[in-house]
């Protein structure tokens, strides 16, 4: 029921994603984090409605360009947990040391929590709390697709980094292993940078939550 459209943005190459309800042509942003032009250009190309911007954390390459577009479409920001708000609180002290441009702090619509939902046009993403990365982080799953955005949690290979300020190294693997991997090998997951894959792969083969370390 979704089509899923990567956009890597800024210098992080960042993967926003433009997500579309096949059933209604309703859609969301998730993690816009600059390049807004570009953003809305595909937005454009596709026509679909934007209906809200899902933010996973709270990292200025996964939320810096929120509010512009939220106020340009005239649409709610769900998530992340509340955890992260003391990040989106340095949004503009980030931008300045990182030379990005500056869209100042803001406050979601609405804060997530663990069992939650959220929705694209008729489809229902059931929201995950998976603190490591940082405290707020929050993964959303479609289990009809058996797709997850899984933001800087697990990437291909490799897992979120945890030396930031309030990231945990056993909260993260805790998340990965007791929240991720349960919901099937079968579940294809698009991360905040680099390539998707899957559960099922990196329980196999990631260097860092692969079953066989853990035996």
């Amino acid at each position: 029921m979704l089509q899923v459209t990567v956009i890597p943005v800024t210098a992080f190459q960042q993967n926003c994603t433009l997500v579309v309800c096949d059933q209604t042509n309703k859609a969301a942003l998730t993690d816009p984090g600059g390049d807004i032009e570009t953003l809305m250009q595909a937005v454009t190309d596709s026509g679909a409605t934007i209906e809200k911007i899902l933010l996973t954390h709270g990292h200025l390459d996964h939320c810096a360009a929120a509010r512009v577009l939220a106020d340009h479409y005239g649409v709610p920001i769900e998530g992340p947990h509340i955890a992260d708000d003391f990040w989106i609180q340095q949004l503009v002290s980030h931008s300045k040391q990182y030379g990005l441009e500056n869209w100042g702090i803001f406050s979601p619509d609405r804060w997530l929590v663990e069992g939650e939902t959220v929705t694209v046009g008729a489809t229902t993403l059931n929201v995950i709390h998976c603190p490591g990365h940082t405290p707020g982080h929050v993964v959303f799953v479609s289990e009809t697709d058996r797709l997850a955005w899984v933001g800087d949690v697990i990437f291909a290979g490799s897992i979120g980094r945890t030396d930031f300020p309030r990231g945990n190294h056993g909260d993260l693997i805790a998340s990965i292993r007791t929240k991720l991997f349960p919901l099937g090998d079968d579940i294809q997951f698009v991360c905040g940078h680099g390539p998707d894959s899957t559960f099922g792969r990196e329980r196999k083969t990631n260097p860092h939550v692969a079953d066989h370390l853990f035996q």
